[in-house]
């Protein structure tokens, strides 16, 4: 049973905006990107009465660490006290980081279509590379050890994982799910409720 987890996900960058594959490349929020982090944040100022009692802890890629600073901005709080952790990093493109699916079709033809067949499964080519199942192995012992009142900003893939790990939702369904920018994801007990 998990305690009281608000996970966000980082502002649009300018490559969520042109559906660029980011995973592990370190890209900056864009204007709207700042803005959903702010939002966000007076969102959690709303719902948190005691800050103190909750651990604060982001990716420690730049989206996730502006995102938290603004976070924390918003909710009156010092923008530097809070700690990374490197499980919480997107899943690896590997190959595939930087380009549009468009791109990579006339790169490597079929790539999308193969890629679609086991979306959870598929790794694609490069060093370092995951799949959506390599990344849940890879997060699921950050959320497993969580002992106390959490806010996580993270990234859509470790967001997709946490719906396979804690609800069994089907790998093509969590493959699949839209992740907002805009929204908060809240984990507490066996449950997740997005705000």
């Amino acid at each position: 049973m998990y305690p009281l987890v608000y996970i966000v996900r980082h502002g649009q960058t300018a490559w969520n905006a042109e559906f660029r594959l980011q995973g592990q490349a370190d890209t900056d929020l864009n204007a709207l990107g700042r803005e959903q982090a702010t939002r966000n944040g007076r969102r959690l100022a709303e719902l948190v009465q005691n800050p103190e009692d909750f651990d604060f802890v982001a990716s420690p890629m730049k989206r996730t660490r502006e995102t938290i600073q603004r976070i924390r901005v918003a909710m009156e709080l010092d923008p530097g006290a809070y700690r990374t952790d490197p499980r919480l990093v997107e899943v690896n493109f590997g190959d595939w980081q930087g380009f549009t699916f468009p791109e990579l079709e006339a790169r490597y033809p079929g790539a999308g279509r193969t890629r679609a067949l086991d979306k959870w499964n598929f790794r694609p080519p490069g060093d370092g590379a995951e799949s959506y199942q390599m990344l849940l192995e890879r997060v699921r012992p950050y959320f497993d050890a969580i002992e106390r009142q959490t806010i996580c900003v993270t990234h859509g893939g470790v967001m997709r994982a946490l719906f396979r790990f804690v609800l069994d939702v089907a790998e093509d369904e969590a493959a699949n799910l839209e992740i907002r920018h805009d929204r908060l994801l809240k984990l507490e007990g066996k449950s997740l409720e997005w705000l």
